[in-house]
Protein backbone atom coordinates (compact mmCIF):
# COMPACT_ATOMS: atom_id res chain seq x y z
CA UNK A 1 0.00 0.00 0.00
CA UNK A 2 2.74 2.20 -1.07
CA UNK A 3 0.22 4.41 -2.97
CA UNK A 4 -1.57 5.39 0.34
CA UNK A 5 1.89 6.47 2.10
CA UNK A 6 2.54 8.32 -0.59
CA UNK A 7 -0.81 9.83 -0.64
CA UNK A 8 -0.59 10.60 3.31
CA UNK A 9 2.94 12.59 2.77
CA UNK A 10 1.50 14.59 -0.14
CA UNK A 11 -1.18 15.96 2.13
CA UNK A 12 1.05 17.21 3.97
CA UNK A 13 3.78 17.41 1.92
CA UNK A 14 2.55 18.71 -1.98
CA UNK A 15 4.54 17.64 -4.90
CA UNK A 16 6.09 14.27 -2.93
CA UNK A 17 3.88 12.02 -5.04
CA UNK A 18 4.70 13.41 -8.08
CA UNK A 19 8.17 13.55 -7.02
CA UNK A 20 8.10 9.57 -6.50
CA UNK A 21 6.11 9.28 -9.88
CA UNK A 22 8.51 10.86 -11.76
CA UNK A 23 6.48 14.42 -12.87
CA UNK A 24 9.85 15.69 -11.24
CA UNK A 25 8.93 19.51 -12.74
CA UNK A 26 5.53 19.44 -11.71
CA UNK A 27 6.40 18.08 -8.14
CA UNK A 28 9.14 20.95 -7.38
CA UNK A 29 6.36 23.45 -8.51
CA UNK A 30 4.22 22.12 -6.44
CA UNK A 31 6.46 21.95 -3.21
CA UNK A 32 8.15 24.98 -4.67
CA UNK A 33 4.54 27.21 -4.05
CA UNK A 34 4.04 25.41 -0.84
CA UNK A 35 7.37 26.18 0.95
CA UNK A 36 6.61 30.43 -0.70
CA UNK A 37 3.28 30.42 1.03
CA UNK A 38 4.32 29.21 4.24
CA UNK A 39 6.93 32.05 3.98
CA UNK A 40 4.38 34.46 2.68
CA UNK A 41 2.28 33.38 5.70
CA UNK A 42 4.91 33.33 8.19
CA UNK A 43 5.80 37.36 6.53
CA UNK A 44 2.06 38.40 7.41
CA UNK A 45 2.57 37.13 11.25
CA UNK A 46 5.80 38.57 11.68
CA UNK A 47 5.40 41.89 10.01
CA UNK A 48 1.65 42.74 10.75
CA UNK A 49 1.63 45.07 13.33
CA UNK A 50 -1.80 44.22 15.34
CA UNK A 51 -2.81 40.80 14.16
CA UNK A 52 -5.87 40.08 16.31
CA UNK A 53 -6.52 43.40 15.56
CA UNK A 54 -6.75 43.14 11.70
CA UNK A 55 -8.33 39.78 12.63
CA UNK A 56 -11.98 41.77 13.02
CA UNK A 57 -11.63 43.77 9.99
CA UNK A 58 -14.23 42.50 7.11
CA UNK A 59 -11.32 42.74 4.53
CA UNK A 60 -9.60 40.57 6.60
CA UNK A 61 -12.09 38.29 7.57
CA UNK A 62 -13.47 38.12 4.12
CA UNK A 63 -9.57 37.51 2.32
CA UNK A 64 -9.29 34.43 5.21
CA UNK A 65 -12.55 32.96 4.06
CA UNK A 66 -12.14 32.99 0.37
CA UNK A 67 -8.92 31.59 0.64
CA UNK A 68 -9.68 28.99 2.88
CA UNK A 69 -12.53 28.04 0.66
CA UNK A 70 -9.88 28.20 -2.61
CA UNK A 71 -7.09 25.74 -0.61
CA UNK A 72 -9.69 23.64 0.27
CA UNK A 73 -10.42 22.57 -3.34
CA UNK A 74 -7.21 22.81 -4.27
CA UNK A 75 -6.17 20.40 -2.03
CA UNK A 76 -8.93 18.34 -2.76
CA UNK A 77 -7.75 18.20 -6.44
CA UNK A 78 -4.21 17.77 -5.41
CA UNK A 79 -4.80 14.44 -3.85
CA UNK A 80 -6.93 12.85 -6.37
CA UNK A 81 -4.29 14.21 -9.15
CA UNK A 82 -1.21 12.32 -6.92
CA UNK A 83 -3.31 9.34 -6.58
CA UNK A 84 -3.44 9.19 -10.79
CA UNK A 85 0.34 10.50 -11.30
CA UNK A 86 0.91 7.19 -8.80
CA UNK A 87 -1.25 4.76 -11.34
CA UNK A 88 -3.06 2.51 -9.59
CA UNK A 89 -4.24 0.55 -12.65
CA UNK A 90 -1.23 -1.68 -11.79
CA UNK A 91 -2.05 -2.85 -8.74
CA UNK A 92 -4.96 -5.86 -7.89
CA UNK A 93 -8.34 -5.51 -9.05
CA UNK A 94 -9.08 -5.73 -4.81
CA UNK A 95 -6.01 -3.43 -4.19
CA UNK A 96 -6.89 -0.97 -6.95
CA UNK A 97 -10.89 -0.67 -4.64
CA UNK A 98 -9.22 -0.10 -1.67
CA UNK A 99 -6.88 2.27 -2.71
CA UNK A 100 -9.31 4.22 -4.43
CA UNK A 101 -11.46 4.28 -0.84
CA UNK A 102 -9.13 5.09 0.83
CA UNK A 103 -7.54 7.68 -1.24
CA UNK A 104 -11.20 9.31 -1.75
CA UNK A 105 -11.27 9.53 2.21
CA UNK A 106 -8.22 11.09 2.19
CA UNK A 107 -9.54 13.94 -0.86
CA UNK A 108 -12.36 14.39 1.86
CA UNK A 109 -10.62 14.61 5.11
CA UNK A 110 -7.89 17.08 3.53
CA UNK A 111 -10.59 19.23 2.68
CA UNK A 112 -12.30 19.38 6.42
CA UNK A 113 -9.71 21.81 8.11
CA UNK A 114 -10.46 24.27 5.33
CA UNK A 115 -13.98 24.04 5.53
CA UNK A 116 -14.16 24.45 9.35
CA UNK A 117 -11.64 27.72 9.15
CA UNK A 118 -14.33 29.11 6.36
CA UNK A 119 -17.21 28.32 8.97
CA UNK A 120 -15.67 29.93 11.98
CA UNK A 121 -14.74 33.02 10.29
CA UNK A 122 -17.77 33.49 8.95
CA UNK A 123 -19.58 33.16 11.84
CA UNK A 124 -16.85 35.23 13.78
CA UNK A 125 -17.58 37.91 10.60
CA UNK A 126 -21.50 37.56 10.94
CA UNK A 127 -21.72 37.99 15.28
CA UNK A 128 -19.15 40.87 14.91
CA UNK A 129 -21.56 42.71 11.93
CA UNK A 130 -24.80 41.80 14.24
CA UNK A 131 -23.56 43.45 17.61
CA UNK A 132 -21.35 46.19 16.44
CA UNK A 133 -22.56 49.30 14.88
CA UNK A 134 -21.07 49.41 11.16
CA UNK A 135 -22.59 52.63 10.14
CA UNK A 136 -20.65 55.91 10.85
CA UNK A 137 -22.27 57.59 13.84
CA UNK A 138 -22.25 61.07 15.30
CA UNK A 139 -21.05 59.99 18.72
CA UNK A 140 -17.33 59.07 17.69
CA UNK A 141 -15.75 59.65 20.99
CA UNK A 142 -12.44 61.12 19.84
CA UNK A 143 -11.68 58.69 17.35
CA UNK A 144 -8.26 57.48 16.54
CA UNK A 145 -5.96 59.12 14.50
CA UNK A 146 -3.54 56.65 13.70
CA UNK A 147 -1.75 53.50 13.88
CA UNK A 148 0.35 54.34 16.57
CA UNK A 149 -1.67 55.95 18.78
CA UNK A 150 -5.58 54.89 18.36
CA UNK A 151 -6.49 56.74 21.52
CA UNK A 152 -5.93 59.87 20.04
CA UNK A 153 -3.36 60.74 23.42
CA UNK A 154 -5.95 59.72 25.73
CA UNK A 155 -4.75 57.78 28.49
CA UNK A 156 -7.66 55.71 29.74
CA UNK A 157 -10.28 54.46 27.76
CA UNK A 158 -14.03 53.57 29.74
CA UNK A 159 -16.86 51.31 28.90
CA UNK A 160 -20.29 51.48 30.69
CA UNK A 161 -20.49 47.83 30.99
CA UNK A 162 -24.65 47.21 32.27
CA UNK A 163 -26.45 44.05 32.93
CA UNK A 164 -30.50 44.67 31.78
CA UNK A 165 -33.44 42.67 32.78
CA UNK A 166 -35.00 42.86 29.18
CA UNK A 167 -37.59 40.07 28.95
CA UNK A 168 -40.37 39.41 26.69
CA UNK A 169 -42.74 39.81 30.00
CA UNK A 170 -41.51 43.34 30.79
CA UNK A 171 -42.05 46.63 28.94
CA UNK A 172 -38.59 48.25 28.92
CA UNK A 173 -34.95 48.03 30.12
CA UNK A 174 -34.01 48.29 34.16
CA UNK A 175 -30.18 48.05 34.24
CA UNK A 176 -29.76 46.25 37.83
CA UNK A 177 -26.17 45.93 37.06
CA UNK A 178 -24.03 48.91 36.34
CA UNK A 179 -20.00 48.57 36.51
CA UNK A 180 -17.90 51.36 34.85
CA UNK A 181 -14.47 50.15 33.33
CA UNK A 182 -11.90 52.57 33.00
CA UNK A 183 -8.77 51.18 31.40
CA UNK A 184 -5.38 52.13 31.31
CA UNK A 185 -4.64 52.38 27.47
CA UNK A 186 -1.32 51.02 27.88
CA UNK A 187 -0.61 49.17 30.49
CA UNK A 188 -4.15 47.27 30.28
CA UNK A 189 -4.54 47.87 34.08
CA UNK A 190 -8.08 48.51 35.13
CA UNK A 191 -10.74 49.92 37.78
CA UNK A 192 -13.65 48.49 37.55
CA UNK A 193 -16.34 50.94 39.42
CA UNK A 194 -19.60 49.48 40.47
CA UNK A 195 -23.14 51.85 41.70
CA UNK A 196 -25.43 50.52 43.34
CA UNK A 197 -29.13 50.13 41.32
CA UNK A 198 -30.72 52.19 43.83
CA UNK A 199 -28.60 55.12 43.94
CA UNK A 200 -31.34 58.08 44.75
CA UNK A 201 -31.52 61.66 43.92
CA UNK A 202 -29.42 61.13 40.87
CA UNK A 203 -27.76 64.33 39.44
CA UNK A 204 -27.78 65.12 35.40
CA UNK A 205 -25.36 66.71 34.05
CA UNK A 206 -26.31 70.57 33.98
CA UNK A 207 -27.61 72.27 30.46
CA UNK A 208 -29.07 68.59 29.63
CA UNK A 209 -32.88 67.76 28.66
CA UNK A 210 -33.00 65.98 32.08
CA UNK A 211 -30.77 68.25 34.26
CA UNK A 212 -33.40 70.52 33.13
CA UNK A 213 -36.52 68.55 33.98
CA UNK A 214 -34.95 67.31 37.00
CA UNK A 215 -32.85 70.59 38.46
CA UNK A 216 -32.73 69.05 41.87
CA UNK A 217 -32.14 65.34 41.26
CA UNK A 218 -34.26 62.66 39.85
CA UNK A 219 -37.20 62.17 42.15
CA UNK A 220 -40.63 60.63 40.78
CA UNK A 221 -44.10 60.28 43.22
CA UNK A 222 -44.14 56.33 44.31
CA UNK A 223 -45.54 53.57 42.75
CA UNK A 224 -48.85 52.79 43.74
CA UNK A 225 -47.12 49.50 45.65
CA UNK A 226 -44.57 51.53 47.07
CA UNK A 227 -41.89 51.23 45.20
CA UNK A 228 -39.82 53.65 43.40
CA UNK A 229 -38.93 54.09 39.84
CA UNK A 230 -36.46 57.03 40.21
CA UNK A 231 -33.54 54.86 41.26
CA UNK A 232 -30.13 55.01 38.76
CA UNK A 233 -31.33 51.83 37.40
CA UNK A 234 -34.54 53.25 35.72
CA UNK A 235 -32.41 56.66 34.08
CA UNK A 236 -32.46 54.34 30.69
CA UNK A 237 -36.22 53.31 30.79
CA UNK A 238 -37.26 56.78 31.97
CA UNK A 239 -35.43 58.44 29.09
CA UNK A 240 -36.90 55.99 26.65
CA UNK A 241 -39.90 56.48 27.59
CA UNK A 242 -40.35 60.29 27.79
CA UNK A 243 -39.31 61.44 24.03
CA UNK A 244 -40.85 64.71 24.30
CA UNK A 245 -37.81 65.71 26.98
CA UNK A 246 -35.44 65.36 23.75
CA UNK A 247 -37.48 67.65 20.91
CA UNK A 248 -39.08 64.00 19.92
CA UNK A 249 -36.04 61.65 19.87
CA UNK A 250 -36.45 57.89 20.14
CA UNK A 251 -34.24 55.79 22.37
CA UNK A 252 -32.12 58.13 24.15
CA UNK A 253 -31.80 55.96 27.45
CA UNK A 254 -27.95 54.62 26.64
CA UNK A 255 -26.80 58.53 25.92
CA UNK A 256 -28.74 59.73 28.81
CA UNK A 257 -27.06 57.19 31.33
CA UNK A 258 -23.77 56.81 29.70
CA UNK A 259 -23.77 60.76 30.28
CA UNK A 260 -25.17 60.42 33.47
CA UNK A 261 -22.99 57.88 35.02
CA UNK A 262 -20.08 59.92 33.51
CA UNK A 263 -21.34 62.99 35.40
CA UNK A 264 -21.36 61.14 38.52
CA UNK A 265 -17.96 59.98 38.67
CA UNK A 266 -16.30 62.59 36.70
CA UNK A 267 -15.52 61.01 33.42
CA UNK A 268 -16.27 60.95 29.83
CA UNK A 269 -17.84 57.47 28.82
CA UNK A 270 -16.75 56.78 25.64
CA UNK A 271 -19.39 53.38 25.05
CA UNK A 272 -21.47 50.85 26.74
CA UNK A 273 -22.26 47.01 26.24
CA UNK A 274 -25.14 46.17 27.48
CA UNK A 275 -25.62 42.39 28.76
CA UNK A 276 -28.77 40.52 28.93
CA UNK A 277 -28.52 38.57 31.74
CA UNK A 278 -30.35 35.43 30.87
CA UNK A 279 -28.10 35.86 27.81
CA UNK A 280 -24.71 36.11 30.43
CA UNK A 281 -26.39 32.85 31.30
CA UNK A 282 -26.04 31.23 27.44
CA UNK A 283 -23.08 32.69 27.54
CA UNK A 284 -21.63 30.66 30.58
CA UNK A 285 -23.20 27.35 29.36
CA UNK A 286 -21.06 28.00 26.03
CA UNK A 287 -17.86 27.47 28.13
CA UNK A 288 -18.63 24.80 30.23
CA UNK A 289 -20.00 26.50 33.12
CA UNK A 290 -17.59 28.61 35.49
CA UNK A 291 -16.20 27.26 38.84
CA UNK A 292 -17.12 29.65 41.84
CA UNK A 293 -17.12 29.20 45.67
CA UNK A 294 -20.31 29.63 46.89
CA UNK A 295 -20.34 30.77 50.47
CA UNK A 296 -23.64 30.15 51.61
CA UNK A 297 -26.58 28.92 50.21
CA UNK A 298 -28.51 31.01 47.56
CA UNK A 299 -32.22 30.97 47.95
CA UNK A 300 -34.00 31.97 44.05
CA UNK A 301 -37.37 31.62 42.88
CA UNK A 302 -41.06 33.23 43.47
CA UNK A 303 -41.51 31.20 46.29
CA UNK A 304 -38.56 30.34 47.30
CA UNK A 305 -38.05 27.10 45.53
CA UNK A 306 -34.74 27.34 43.69
CA UNK A 307 -31.30 27.02 45.93
CA UNK A 308 -27.60 27.30 45.12
CA UNK A 309 -25.71 25.33 47.60
CA UNK A 310 -22.53 26.21 49.37
CA UNK A 311 -19.50 24.74 48.61
CA UNK A 312 -16.90 24.91 45.22
CA UNK A 313 -18.09 23.56 41.87
CA UNK A 314 -18.46 24.31 38.65
CA UNK A 315 -21.76 26.27 37.78
CA UNK A 316 -24.02 25.91 34.85
CA UNK A 317 -25.50 29.03 33.08
CA UNK A 318 -29.10 29.54 35.09
CA UNK A 319 -26.91 28.43 38.59
CA UNK A 320 -24.20 31.29 37.80
CA UNK A 321 -27.04 33.54 36.94
CA UNK A 322 -29.02 32.91 40.46
CA UNK A 323 -26.51 33.04 42.40
CA UNK A 324 -25.50 36.64 41.17
CA UNK A 325 -28.77 37.94 40.89
CA UNK A 326 -30.71 36.70 43.87
CA UNK A 327 -31.72 38.85 46.81
CA UNK A 328 -33.63 36.66 48.73
CA UNK A 329 -32.96 37.23 52.39
CA UNK A 330 -30.02 39.20 51.25
CA UNK A 331 -29.65 42.84 49.98
CA UNK A 332 -28.51 44.76 46.49
CA UNK A 333 -25.04 44.98 48.45
CA UNK A 334 -24.01 41.38 48.41
CA UNK A 335 -25.51 40.81 45.19
CA UNK A 336 -23.48 43.52 43.69
CA UNK A 337 -20.54 41.66 45.12
CA UNK A 338 -21.86 38.14 43.84
CA UNK A 339 -21.75 39.30 40.46
CA UNK A 340 -18.41 40.80 40.34
CA UNK A 341 -17.26 37.39 41.70
CA UNK A 342 -19.10 36.11 38.59
CA UNK A 343 -17.55 38.51 36.40
CA UNK A 344 -13.81 37.34 37.91
CA UNK A 345 -14.41 33.92 37.20
CA UNK A 346 -15.64 34.92 33.50
CA UNK A 347 -12.41 36.30 33.18
CA UNK A 348 -10.21 33.88 34.37
CA UNK A 349 -11.78 31.10 32.88
CA UNK A 350 -12.47 31.98 29.20
CA UNK A 351 -9.58 30.80 28.26
CA UNK A 352 -8.35 31.12 24.67
CA UNK A 353 -8.61 27.01 24.53
CA UNK A 354 -12.15 27.06 25.90
CA UNK A 355 -13.21 30.11 23.61
CA UNK A 356 -12.02 27.87 20.38
CA UNK A 357 -13.37 24.26 21.57
CA UNK A 358 -16.69 26.26 21.69
CA UNK A 359 -17.00 28.95 19.39
CA UNK A 360 -20.18 28.07 17.88
CA UNK A 361 -22.16 28.43 20.82
CA UNK A 362 -20.28 31.31 22.47
CA UNK A 363 -20.94 33.35 18.53
CA UNK A 364 -24.76 31.97 18.43
CA UNK A 365 -24.92 32.96 22.72
CA UNK A 366 -23.20 36.61 22.06
CA UNK A 367 -25.39 37.63 19.12
CA UNK A 368 -28.57 37.46 21.74
CA UNK A 369 -26.49 38.88 24.45
CA UNK A 370 -24.87 42.20 23.66
CA UNK A 371 -26.12 45.62 22.88
CA UNK A 372 -23.44 48.13 22.22
CA UNK A 373 -22.73 51.75 20.33
CA UNK A 374 -19.09 50.54 19.89
CA UNK A 375 -18.32 51.54 16.48
CA UNK A 376 -16.98 48.43 14.38
CA UNK A 377 -13.53 50.06 13.52
CA UNK A 378 -12.93 50.39 17.40
CA UNK A 379 -12.41 46.85 17.23
CA UNK A 380 -9.01 46.14 16.30
CA UNK A 381 -7.98 48.59 19.11
CA UNK A 382 -10.18 47.27 21.55
CA UNK A 383 -9.31 43.92 21.28
CA UNK A 384 -5.52 44.05 22.08
CA UNK A 385 -6.60 46.17 24.95
CA UNK A 386 -8.74 43.53 26.44
CA UNK A 387 -5.91 41.33 25.97
CA UNK A 388 -3.77 43.52 27.96
CA UNK A 389 -6.29 43.51 30.84
CA UNK A 390 -6.48 40.20 30.88
CA UNK A 391 -3.12 39.85 32.29
CA UNK A 392 -3.49 43.32 34.12
CA UNK A 393 -4.18 44.41 37.45
CA UNK A 394 -8.13 44.40 37.57
CA UNK A 395 -8.94 46.21 41.02
CA UNK A 396 -12.65 47.20 41.75
CA UNK A 397 -14.78 49.74 44.05
CA UNK A 398 -17.95 49.48 44.95
CA UNK A 399 -20.11 52.61 46.18
CA UNK A 400 -22.01 51.07 48.59
CA UNK A 401 -22.95 51.69 52.25
CA UNK A 402 -21.19 52.27 54.46
CA UNK A 403 -19.05 54.20 51.89
CA UNK A 404 -21.93 56.33 50.75
CA UNK A 405 -25.48 56.77 51.55
CA UNK A 406 -27.41 55.60 48.47
CA UNK A 407 -30.67 57.16 49.76
CA UNK A 408 -28.68 60.61 50.24
CA UNK A 409 -25.31 60.46 48.15
CA UNK A 410 -22.23 62.76 48.59
CA UNK A 411 -22.02 63.10 45.02
CA UNK A 412 -18.67 64.81 45.83
CA UNK A 413 -17.20 62.20 47.62
CA UNK A 414 -18.20 59.58 44.85
CA UNK A 415 -16.28 61.89 42.14
CA UNK A 416 -13.22 62.31 44.30
CA UNK A 417 -13.15 58.73 45.37
CA UNK A 418 -12.80 57.31 41.65
CA UNK A 419 -11.09 60.04 40.51
CA UNK A 420 -8.44 59.01 43.85
CA UNK A 421 -8.60 55.29 42.51
CA UNK A 422 -8.11 55.52 38.69
CA UNK A 423 -4.77 57.68 39.77
CA UNK A 424 -3.97 54.94 41.98
CA UNK A 425 -4.66 51.94 39.17
CA UNK A 426 -2.43 54.05 36.71
CA UNK A 427 0.84 54.73 39.53
CA UNK A 428 0.40 52.25 41.72
CA UNK A 429 2.50 52.60 45.00
CA UNK A 430 5.87 50.55 44.93
CA UNK A 431 5.82 47.29 47.03
CA UNK A 432 8.14 45.92 49.24
CA UNK A 433 9.16 42.48 47.84
CA UNK A 434 8.90 39.95 50.75
CA UNK A 435 7.92 36.06 50.68
CA UNK A 436 4.43 36.54 52.96
CA UNK A 437 3.19 39.70 52.79
CA UNK A 438 1.68 41.27 56.14
CA UNK A 439 -2.32 41.48 56.25
CA UNK A 440 -2.73 44.48 57.76
CA UNK A 441 -5.36 46.91 57.04
CA UNK A 442 -4.60 49.51 54.17
CA UNK A 443 -3.52 52.71 56.28
CA UNK A 444 -5.22 55.05 53.72
CA UNK A 445 -8.35 53.22 54.44
CA UNK A 446 -8.99 52.43 50.41
CA UNK A 447 -11.62 51.08 49.92
CA UNK A 448 -10.47 49.06 46.43
CA UNK A 449 -9.88 45.56 46.11
CA UNK A 450 -8.56 42.68 43.70
CA UNK A 451 -11.63 42.16 41.20
CA UNK A 452 -12.04 38.28 42.89
CA UNK A 453 -11.37 39.62 46.74
CA UNK A 454 -14.03 38.49 48.98
CA UNK A 455 -15.28 35.96 46.36
CA UNK A 456 -15.64 32.88 48.58
CA UNK A 457 -15.72 34.41 51.81
CA UNK A 458 -18.85 34.39 54.67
Amino acid sequence: MSVIGWLLLSAVVPGAAHLRAGWRKTGLALLGCYVAGLLALLWIVLSTDNLLGKLTENSWLTTITVTAAVLGAVWFGLIVHSFVVLRPSRMAQGGQILAGTLAGLLAVAVVLPFGVVTQYVWVYQKTLNDVFVNDPVERQVQAPVSEEDPWAGRDRVNILLLGGDADDNRIGVRTDSMNLASVDAKTGNTVLISLPRNLEDVRFRPGTPMAEHFPTGFRLPPDPGGGRSDLLNSVWEYADAHPELFGGKQHQGPQVLMDTIGYTLGLKVDWYALVNMWGLARLIDAIGGVTITVEQDVVFGKYNEGLVKAGTRKLKGADAMWYARSRTYSDDYTRMRRQRCVLAALLDQADPATVLTSFNKIALATKDLVKTDIPRPMLQHLVPLALKVKNAKVTSIQFVPPLINTGSPDWDKIRTIAQKTIRTSANPPAVAMSPKPAKTPDPTGSPTKDLSEGCGVT
